[in-house]
């Protein structure tokens, strides 16, 4: 790492350190140096998927069997991970730039031209905000291909996993999935409140409303967005776990009908927007 790849905000107790040249990834975020993500410095930073946080773009989570269709065309896209589906997109997989930076906020952005891991071309700007006592980060994708594209946005947040970590979140519908993790039917699941030893989950929620509340025994943190879909995962014996906000289903882009499960389509030119925050307390 070179001394201009990291960036480094720091306002009141909370410090943000960005790895762009990393898929535009968090190193780390602390509160008086304690851990609110999973967290490193950022020059010890291994990979995008050690990180603490990374964007989720053109799709989150998985396409199963790395095959889609879209407007009647089928397509086959290049594995990008030891499974047999693509996995969180592109965007974690390239270097970012910046674009603008001042003391409290940092935008990076990142083309991507169509090629075997995505067809179609896409620019997308990641701003982050600090505050005394919060996060905000923006997406903002702007399809520059002359075709109509898919597209979905999101974020991956690791959270640091302590002995009372808790979540609970407002949702409609937990999705079952498969054992090679594609979801295959809706359950009807209101709420979800519980301590993260209990639980063992890799599913996307749908109908997330309000807050997802993350609390244990050192922080209590609020986590908000303009996504209305969340992947839960809480892997047995990792010092982390993710709530993820998203705004599809997993395999959306995968399954017969992409746009009732999230998937958006943009016209060339157009843009597609998301936010998230995360408000951060002591415990």
């Amino acid at each position: 790492m070179n001394e201009t790849s990291a960036v480094d905000l720091k306002q009141g107790p909370l410090r943000l350190a960005l790895r762009p040249d990393y898929g535009g990834a968090i190193a780390g975020l602390w509160i008086d140096g304690l851990p609110v993500l999973r967290s490193c410095e950022p020059q010890d930073l291994a990979s995008v998927r050690e990180s603490g946080c990374f964007a989720l773009v053109p799709y989150s989570n998985r396409i199963g069997r790395r095959q889609f269709n879209w407007l009647g065309r089928g397509y086959t896209l290049a594995s990008n991970s030891d499974e047999p589906h693509t996995l969180h997109g592109t965007g974690w997989l390239e270097a970012w730039q910046v674009l603008q930076r001042s003391l409290s906020a940092v935008t990076l952005e990142y083309t991507h031209p169509s090629d075997e891991h995505w067809p179609f071309a896409f620019h997308v700007e990641q701003t982050f905000e600090l505050t005394h006592d919060s996060l905000h980060i923006t997406l903002a994708a702007t399809n520059i291909d002359a075709r109509q594209t898919p597209m979905g946005l999101g974020w991956h947040p690791y959270f640091v996993r302590r002995g009372r970590s808790r979540v609970h979140l407002e949702l409609q519908h937990r999705w079952e999935a498969d054992e090679s993790k594609l979801p295959v039917r809706p359950v009807a699941q209101t709420t979800l409140d519980a301590d993260v030893a209990v639980l063992d989950l890799d599913n996307c929620f749908d109908g997330w409303s309000g807050p997802a509340r993350i609390r244990d025994e050192r922080l209590s943190l609020r986590l908000t967005s303009s996504l209305n879909h969340a992947v839960v995962y809480t892997p047995r014996e990792r010092d982390f776990f993710c709530v993820e906000p998203v705004s599809h289903v997993n395999n959306a882009l995968g399954s017969d009908e992409p746009m009732a499960r999230g998937m958006l389509a943009l016209g060339s030119g157009e843009t597609a927007r998301a936010w998230m925050q995360l408000d951060i307390a002591r415990a």
